[in-house]
């Protein structure tokens, strides 16, 4: 059974960083792609990243753009993703996700707040 388990979540200030941590377990992940959605209080799903888990063809959100950065290691199984130059809009739950390409995000982690204030 996949687990996907976040870690890392917390209240900090605009412009500071925070490092959330994705513990994939249950099965090999190796033709997996592996990422992160958000959602804000009020709204929808929004996706932020995602890797394969090969390493290569990162994609990223237009709003993360060039201040989040995600990553795994294939050794730890773990996938983790940087948030550098955070902004109150960043204010949301983050969930770990795992798939096929061919059949899109299936696992879905619990969730880690991620709250940023002024």
């Amino acid at each position: 059974q996949v687990q996907l388990v976040e870690s890392g979540g917390g209240s900090v200030q605009a412009g500071d960083s925070l490092k959330l941590s994705c513990a994939a377990s249950g099965r090999t992940f190796s033709n997996y792609v592996m990422g992160w959605f958000r959602q804000a209080p009020g709204k929808g799903r929004q996706f932020v990243a995602s890797i394969k888990w090969t390493g290569d063809s990162t994609y990223y959100g237009d709003s993360v753009k060039g201040r989040f950065t995600i990553s795994r290691d294939t050794a730890k199984n773990t996938v983790d993703l940087q948030l550098n130059s955070l902004k109150p809009e960043d204010t949301a739950v983050y969930y770990c996700v795992a798939g096929l390409v061919a059949t899109g995000f299936q696992y879905w982690g619990q969730g880690t707040q991620v709250t940023v204030s002024s």
